[in-house]
C-alpha cells in the first residue's frame, strides 16, 4: 500500500506507483505539516462524474482528488475546519463549504474565488443535501433546516422544531422534488419542495427495541430507505408503499450504526442491492439488502474508519480514517475477492444457536457469495422465519448486553486468567449491565461538588489535576446520591483506581463504582462509622475455616481482622496489587458473585502465609497490608476460586450476601443501607463543625485582618519615619550633588573658556594661515615675476654677450681698419696737417653743440629722476599700507640692505671694470688724435674738464634707472620706505645707461698715462689692449653669474624662513598684529 504525504503542497499526484491490481487500497493520503505533526482529514464527498472528490482538513484547507488523472490540488484556505461539504450540481465547478462559525461558503474550485456567503444558522451545519437539479440546497444543523435558492444564494424556508425533539438529518431524495426530514424521535416525514406540503409520514414501529436513526441512506432510484442508529437492527422501508420492509440484524459486534451508504451498480436501474454499513468499531461492511449476506468488509478496530463517502458510479470508496488519513478504495479489487478463499480477518458475523427475531427480522450471514445480479426493482421479498425459541431460566441469567454470554466470558476467563486488555472496558460494562442514565447523571452533577470533597486534594494529593477534578466529580456524585458517601473517609480509596481506569468518561466511572458499593460492599456500612463486622467476621472464619494455625498466629500477635482483612477491602487491593495485577483480579471479581471478593481477602493472607508467620510486630503487619508484596496473582485467584467452591454453606459469605445486582435503568436506585441517625448526626455535627470553623475562619480572618491592619499601620510609621530620615539623607545627598554639580559646572565653565579661547586662536591661526598661504600665493607669484625677469636678464645677457661678440668683431675690423687708416695717415699725413686744424675747430664746435645738448639731456634726466622718485614713494607708500610689518621682515630688509650694499659694491666694480673698459677704447681712439698736436691737446684736456663736471649728473642719472628697475620688485617684499638708502637690487649693466659714452674723454691723468702713439710700429701695446678688453669682459660676465646665483641663493632661505614662520606661537601672532599699519 503506498502512502502519499502532501504535505504543504499546493498540487500534485496522488500515488507515484501505478497501483496493483488486486488490491482494495490503491493509497492512503496523509498530511504532515513541518513539525511532523498529523493534519486530519473531516470530510470528504464525490462529484456526479464520481472520478473526482472533495476532502477537508481540521486546518480549513480544501482540496480536489482526481482519481482518474492522478492529481490533486489546493483549491481554498478557509482558515477553519469545515463541518459539511458538496458540490453544487448546477454548476460543477463550484461547491460548498460548511464552516466551524455556522456559516456556509460557496467557491469556484477552478479560480479560487468566493461565489457566495450564506448565513443564518445557529449551530454546527452537519449536512448539506443538493437537490438533483442543483436549484435547492438544504443545510441541516441540530436545531434547524434551512432551503437555500442555488441562483441568488437566498434562504427560501426554514424549518424550526421544538427543542425537545432535535433534527437528525434532512435531505433530497433523487429524481425528485420530496424532501425526507428525519428527527431524533425516529419520526420521518416528506415534503414537497416547491411548496413544503406534508406529502406523508412513515410510520413509527411500535414493536420491538428503539433504534434512534441516525444515519440514512436512499437508493439512486428513491424507492427504498435504509436507516440505523443505536442498535445492530438496520430498517429498510420502501417509500412507495410507506412501510417497513424488512429489519436487518447486523453481526453481535456492530452496536452502533454510525453510517449507511448504497453501492452503486452500473446493471440494477438504480435500485441498488448492496448496502455499506459503518459501525461503532470502526468497520465498513457491505451487505446485499436480499439476501442479507455479508459479501466483503475493510476496516479494523486498529485501523478504524470514522466516515467514508461513495462514489456515484461505483468505483471507489473513500474512507477517512482514525488517525486522519485518507483510504481509497477499488470496489472492483474489494469484489474480485469475493471468488478467492475467505481470509482470516472476515470474521463470523453470528451462530444460529438462538433466534430472537420479529416477523420481519433477517440475520446477516457470513458467506462467500456472488455479486447479487440484477433483480426487479420494486419487488421485495420478506421471509418470515421460525418464532423464537425458548429460553431457559439459566439461559435469561447467563445472557448480557450486546450479545454477551456471562457462562462463556467466566469459561474464557478461568482458560486465560483474565480478559483481553483491548476489550477488557467492553467487558466490564456488559458484566456490570451498566445502564448508562445520561440525565440522572447529570442531575447528579448539576448539584456542583459536595462539600465534604472540596478540600479533597488537602487529604489526598494527586499530580494530576484531570484525576483530582474526576476523582472528585464522582465521590460529589456518589454524595449526592446518598448521604452516607459524604461521611464515608475510604470511598475516595475505593473509587480511585476506577477513576483512574475510566477517567475519560466519568459517567460510566460513576455507574461502575455505584454497581461496586451496591453488590462487593453489602453490609458494608450497618456498623458505620466502624468497619463492617459482620463482613469481617465473615472473612475469618473462613480463615479459620482454611488455616487455623495462621489465624491463632494472628490472634496471638493481637491483630485483628480490621488489620489484615479491612485494609484489603477499603483499598480494593490496590495498594497491594500492581495494575495488571488489579485489573486481573477484577476481571474474576465482576465474573463472580459478590462474595468473591471475600474469597479474594482469604486466598491473599492465606497465600502470604510464610512472611506473615515470621512477623510479630503489629507495626510489620500494617505495613504488610498497606504494601505491596511479592504474589503470585494468578495463584492467589486459583485459591480463591478453590475457597468458593469448597467453602461450607454455613460459613459462606454467600449465603449472607445477595446476588448480584445491576442499577436500574432511567433513575439510580435509593441507597439506605446505612444507620440514618448516625449518618444524619454526623451530618449535622459536619455540618455544625462547619459553620464553627466558617465562624473560626471568619474570626480569624477578623484577626488577621486586625493584624494587618495593625502590621500595615506599623509599617506605615515605621515608612514614614524611614522615609523622614531617607529624606533627609536624600536632601543632603541633593546638597552634595549641587555643590558637585556646581563644582561640575564651573569646570565645565572653565573648560568651554577655554575651548573658546582654543577656537580663537585656531580661528586666529586659520586666519593667519589663510593669510601666510595669501602671502605665499603672492610670493609664488613674485617668484614668477622674478623667474621671469631671471629669463629675461638670461635673455638679456645672452644677447649683450651676442653683441659684446658682434662689438669685439666689430673692433677687430675697426682695429684693422684703423692699422689701414693709420698707414693712410702717416702717408698723407703731411697733407692734411693743414686741414686738419680746421677740422678740429669745426669738430669742437659741433662737440660744444652736443655738450650743450647733452646738459638739456641731463636736466630732463633729472626731471625724469624726480618724476621716478615721487613715483617711487607713492609706490613704496602703497607698500606700507599692506600691514606687512613682521620681525623676521625686518631681518630679510636687513639682509636685503646688505644685499643691495653688496650688489652696490658689485656695480662699482663693473663700472670700473666697464670704465677701464671704456678707457681702452677711449685709448685706442685718442691714438688718433694725438697726431692733432697740441691744440688738439687743448681740446681734450677741456673735454676732459667737461666730462669732470658731468661725472655727479651721471652718476644721479644712474642711481634713477636703478630705482625704476627695482620698483616693481618693493611691494612684493612688502618693505618699508627708508629715506637715503638704495631698496632695489639691480640686474641690469651700465650697458643702457646713458651716462656712459664710448666717446667720453677720460681724466688728463688717464689720458696722459694711457695715451697710445699711433706711429708706433710695436704690436705688443695693441694686443695687450685688445686682450685686456676681452678679460674685462669676461670678469664682468663672471660677477654678473655670481651675483645671480647669490640672489636665488638669498630668495630660496626667505621662503624656506616664511614657511617655518606659520608654526611660530600665538605670542608671535599678537605682536605681528600689533604692528603699525
Amino acid at each position: 500500500m503506498e502512502v502519499t504525504d502532501i504535505g504543504n503542497k499546493e498540487d500534485g499526484k496522488v500515488w507515484h506507483r501505478k497501483p496493483v491490481p488486486g488490491k482494495g487500497v490503491l493509497v492512503t493520503v496523509v498530511r504532515t505539516t513541518q513539525q511532523a505533526k498529523t493534519v486530519r482529514f473531516l470530510h470528504v464527498t464525490f462529484d456526479t462524474t464520481g472520478d473526482s472528490f472533495l476532502a477537508g482538513d481540521q486546518h480549513g484547507n480544501i482540496y480536489v482528488f482526481d482519481i482518474s488523472r492522478n492529481r490533486f490540488r489546493l483549491v481554498q484556505k478557509t482558515g477553519q475546519a469545515c463541518t459539511a461539504l458538496a458540490f453544487s450540481l448546477r454548476r460543477t465547478t463550484e461547491f460548498l463549504v460548511a464552516l466551524a462559525d455556522y456559516t456556509i461558503k460557496c467557491f469556484d474550485k477552478d479560480t479560487k474565488q468566493l461565489v457566495s456567503w450564506m448565513r443564518g444558522h445557529e449551530g454546527a451545519v452537519s449536512s448539506i443535501s443538493v437537490h438533483s437539479s442543483g436549484r435547492y440546497a438544504i443545510s441541516t444543523s441540530s436545531d434547524t433546516a434551512q432551503l437555500w435558492d442555488m441562483d441568488t444564494f437566498q434562504r427560501k424556508r426554514k424549518l424550526n422544531i421544538r427543542q425537545s425533539v432535535g433534527i437528525q438529518r434532512v435531505f433530497f431524495l433523487p429524481l425528485s422534488n420530496t424532501i425526507l426530514s428525519c428527527f431524533s424521535d425516529d419520526s420521518i416525514f416528506a415534503w414537497e419542495s416547491d411548496t413544503l406540503f406534508c406529502r406523508y409520514q412513515l410510520p413509527v414501529p411500535d414493536c420491538g427495541p428503539k433504534i434512534s436513526y441516525r444515519a440514512f441512506a436512499v437508493t439512486r432510484d428513491g424507492r427504498n430507505l435504509a436507516a440505523g442508529g443505536r442498535s445492530n437492527l438496520l430498517h429498510l422501508w420502501s417509500l412507495e408503499s410507506k412501510q417497513l420492509v424488512r429489519v436487518i440484524q447486523m453481526p453481535t459486534q456492530v452496536r452502533t450504526v454510525r453510517q449507511l451508504e448504497f453501492l452503486p451498480d452500473s446493471f440494477d436501474g438504480g435500485a441498488s442491492q448492496t448496502l455499506s454499513v459503518l459501525s461503532q468499531d470502526g468497520v465498513m461492511r457491505f451487505i446485499n439488502i436480499h439476501t442479507c449476506k455479508l459479501l466483503f468488509h475493510f476496516g479494523s478496530h486498529d485501523d478504524a474508519i470514522t466516515s467514508a463517502a461513495v462514489s456515484p458510479n461505483g468505483r471507489h470508496v473513500v474512507a477517512i480514517m482514525d488517525n486522519g488519513s485518507i483510504n481509497i478504495y477499488s470496489v472492483q479489487s474489494l469484489t474480485q475477492e469475493l471468488n478467492k478463499h475467505p481470509p482470516s480477518q472476515v470474521a463470523v458475523v453470528s451462530d444460529g444457536d438462538s433466534e430472537d427475531v420479529s416477523k420481519l427480522k433477517v440475520k446477516v450471514r457470513s458467506e462467500v457469495v456472488q455479486r447479487p445480479a440484477k433483480t426487479s426493482g420494486r419487488r421485495t421479498q420478506m421471509k418470515v422465519l421460525r418464532p423464537p425459541a425458548v429460553y431457559t431460566a439459566e439461559d435469561k441469567e447467563n445472557e448480557l448486553p450486546d450479545g454477551l454470554n456471562k457462562k462463556r466470558l467466566v469459561a474464557l476467563l478461568k482458560g486465560f486468567g483474565e480478559y483481553p486488555a483491548k476489550y477488557r472496558m467492553f467487558v466490564w460494562r456488559s458484566l456490570l449491565c451498566l445502564p448508562e442514565n445520561h440525565a440522572a447523571y447529570s442531575s447528579l452533577t448539576d448539584k456542583g461538588l459536595h462539600t465534604a470533597y472540596l478540600t479533597l486534594n488537602d487529604k489526598y494529593p494527586i499530580k494530576s489535576q484531570k484525576l483530582q477534578r474526576g476523582l472528585q466529580r464522582v465521590l460529589s456524585a456518589l454524595a449526592h446520591w446518598s448521604a452516607i458517601f459524604g461521611e464515608v473517609e475510604y470511598l475516595p480509596l475505593v473509587a480511585f483506581p476506577f477513576v483512574k481506569l475510566f477517567q475519560n468518561n466519568p459517567m460510566l466511572c460513576f455507574e461502575v463504582v455505584a454497581t461496586v458499593i451496591v453488590n462487593w460492599c453489602q453490609h458494608w456500612f450497618e456498623y458505620f462509622p466502624n468497619p463492617p463486622l459482620n463482613i469481617l467476621s465473615m472473612v475469618e472464619n473462613v480463615l479459620a475455616h482454611y488455616d487455623k494455625e495462621l489465624l491463632q498466629h494472628l490472634v496471638d500477635c493481637g491483630i485483628t481482622s480490621q488489620l489484615y482483612v479491612w485494609p484489603l477491602l477499603e483499598t480494593l487491593f490496590s495498594e497491594v496489587l500492581t495494575r495488571d495485577e488489579w485489573l486481573r483480579l477484577f476481571d474474576s471479581v465482576f465474573s463472580n458473585h459478590p462474595s468473591f471478593l471475600l474469597m479474594a481477602c482469604v486466598a491473599y493472607v492465606t497465600s502470604c502465609r510464610e512472611p506473615l508467620l515470621l512477623c510479630s510486630q503489629k507495626q510489620d503487619f500494617e505495613y504488610f497490608f498497606h504494601h505491596r508484596n511479592n504474589l503470585d496473582v494468578a495463584a492467589m485467584i486459583k485459591e480463591a476460586y478453590r475457597f468458593m467452591d469448597s467453602t461450607p454453606a454455613d460459613i459462606h459469605p454467600k449465603t449472607f450476601l445477595s446476588a448480584f445486582t445491576p442499577l436500574t435503568k432511567g433513575q439510580y436506585p435509593v441507597f439506605n443501607h446505612y444507620p440514618e441517625f448516625i449518618v444524619e448526626y454526623q451530618s449535622r455535627e459536619r455540618e455544625k463543625i462547619r459553620l464553627q470553623e466558617m465562624e473560626y475562619l471568619r474570626e480569624r480572618q477578623e484577626v488577621s485582618a486586625l493584624r494587618v491592619d495593625f502590621g500595615r499601620r506599623q509599617a506605615e510609621e515605621e515608612a514614614y519615619f524611614t522615609q523622614q530620615e531617607q529624606l533627609k539623607q536624600a536632601e543632603e545627598q541633593r546638597r552634595n550633588l549641587l555643590a558637585q554639580e556646581e563644582e561640575k559646572l564651573t569646570q565645565q565653565r572653565a573648560k568651554l573658556a577655554a575651548m573658546k579661547r582654543e577656537l580663537k586662536v585656531k580661528e586666529l591661526q586659520l586666519l593667519d594661515t589663510t593669510r601666510r598661504r595669501f602671502l605665499q600665493h603672492q610670493q609664488d607669484l613674485r617668484a614668477n615675476q622674478i623667474h621671469g625677469l631671471d629669463q629675461e636678464i638670461t635673455r638679456k645677457m645672452d644677447l649683450r654677450e651676442r653683441e659684446t661678440s658682434a662689438a669685439v668683431q666689430d673692433l677687430e675690423i675697426r682695429q684693422m681698419e684703423l692699422e689701414a687708416q693709420r698707414r693712410r695717415l702717416e702717408q698723407h699725413l703731411l697733407k692734411e696737417q693743414e686741414c686738419m686744424g680746421q677740422e678740429i675747430e669745426k669738430e669742437v664746435d659741433i662737440r660744444m653743440k652736443m655738450a650743450d645738448g647733452e646738459d638739456e639731456g641731463y636736466t630732463e634726466l633729472l626731471h625724469t629722476t624726480d618724476t621716478n622718485m615721487q613715483a617711487l614713494e607713492e609706490s613704496l607708500a602703497e607698500a606700507c599700507q599692506l600691514g606687512l610689518e613682521l620681525d623676521w621682515q625686518r631681518e630679510v630688509t636687513q639682509r636685503l640692505q646688505q644685499v643691495d650694499c653688496e650688489r652696490e659694491r658689485q656695480r662699482d666694480r663693473l663700472a670700473e671694470l666697464h670704465t677701464q673698459t671704456l678707457a681702452e677704447e677711449e685709448r685706442l681712439a685718442d691714438t688718433v688724435r694725438d697726431m692733432a698736436g697740441r691744440k688738439w691737446d687743448e681740446v681734450m684736456s677741456a673735454r676732459a674738464q667737461l666730462q669732470e663736471q658731468r661725472q655727479p649728473m651721471s652718476s644721479t642719472h644712474t642711481d634713477g634707472q636703478r630705482q625704476e628697475r627695482t620698483r616693481p620688485q618693493c611691494p612684493s617684499r612688502g618693505l618699508p620706505h627708508r629715506p637715503g638708502a638704495t631698496t632695489a637690487v639691480s640686474v641690469g649693466t651700465y650697458a643702457a645707461s646713458p651716462a656712459v659714452r664710448p666717446n667720453s674723454a677720460p681724466s688728463p691723468k688717464q689720458a696722459g698715462s694711457n695715451m697710445v702713439c699711433l706711429n708706433s710700429n710695436s704690436p705688443s701695446e695693441s694686443t695687450s689692449t685688445h686682450f685686456s678688453l676681452d678679460r674685462g669682459r669676461a670678469q664682468l660676465d663672471s660677477s654678473e653669474r655670481e651675483l645671480l646665483k647669490e640672489i636665488r641663493e638669498l630668495r630660496r632661505k626667505l621662503a624656506a624662513r616664511a614657511r617655518g614662520g606659520s608654526s611660530a606661537s600665538s605670542q608671535s601672532v599678537h605682536t605681528l598684529s600689533a604692528l603699525p599699519q
